[in-house]
């Protein structure tokens, strides 16, 4: 069975972006930290466009729970097996580097930088196995741009970046890709507390993106059709930066 673990799955972005995936026929591992209700919200979507998929609860700071919660998962599904994996869980904790605290830091750093490093490499083994694989990460504006008041959450996405690029090289000879996309302003739970109609004034189509513009990127790279495209990031802004 072909499967596809999105990271932050329950939510925004990983819901959409599970939802797509489960179009293209895949059983969706999904992947939340805490909020149960709305895991299960976004699998009673992926059942609703015809496909399945299961929950998968672990924290992607926590690299002992990724250890033991996914790889048990896949030491125990055998018959199972990861083509697409989106690492797409992150967090914010902005503000001005002169009063950021080490656990902002930290925790940001761990969730995106550590969370990317942990997960993947778990998985990555069964793709090389298999000689094919698509790994996308969900990067953002702040990691290409950087952000004032987000020297931790800019650091953290540029480090995806950059393994991003370095992780293609190593394993591109054996059918893996692995790119990432970049969105800019998009409508979710994290930019609810942003002033739109300013910052929309900015952007070159006048408004926020949404989730599922973003989720059609990742289910492009994710497709056989991509197969000559890696190492590349895909911005998503609305022409706000490239």
């Amino acid at each position: 069975m072909k499967c596809a673990l999105v990271t932050g799955g329950s939510r925004g972005i990983g819901r959409a972006i599970c939802v797509r995936l489960a179009e293209m026929g895949y059983h969706i591992i999904i992947n939340y930290k805490g909020n149960l209700e709305a895991a299960n919200e976004t699998l009673s979507l992926v059942r609703a466009k015809g496909s399945d998929g299961e929950l998968l609860q672990f924290d992607v700071a926590n690299k002992e729970e990724i250890l033991q919660l996914l790889g048990g998962w896949v030491e125990a599904n055998s018959e199972k097996y990861i083509e697409v994996l989106v690492n797409n869980a992150g967090i914010k904790d902005d503000g001005l580097m002169m009063w950021m605290k080490d656990a902002q830091w930290e925790n940001v750093i761990d969730t995106s930088l550590g969370g990317f490093f942990y997960v993947t490499r778990i998985v990555l083994n069964s793709m090389l196995l298999k000689k094919y694989g698509r790994i996308i990460n969900v990067v953002s504006l702040s990691g290409l741009k950087g952000l004032p008041g987000q020297v931790n959450y800019s650091a953290a996405k540029a480090g995806v970046i950059g393994a991003t690029k370095a992780l293609a090289q190593e394993v591109g000879r054996r059918g893996i890709t692995v790119n990432a996309v970049a969105p800019g302003f998009i409508k979710t739970d994290m930019t609810e507390g942003l002033d739109e109609k300013e910052l929309k004034s900015m952007i070159p189509v006048k408004r926020f993106g949404t989730a599922e513009e973003v989720a059609h990127a990742v289910g492009f790279l994710a497709s056989p059709q991509a197969g000559y495209i890696t190492a590349e990031v895909l911005s998503i802004n609305g022409g706000l930066y490239s």
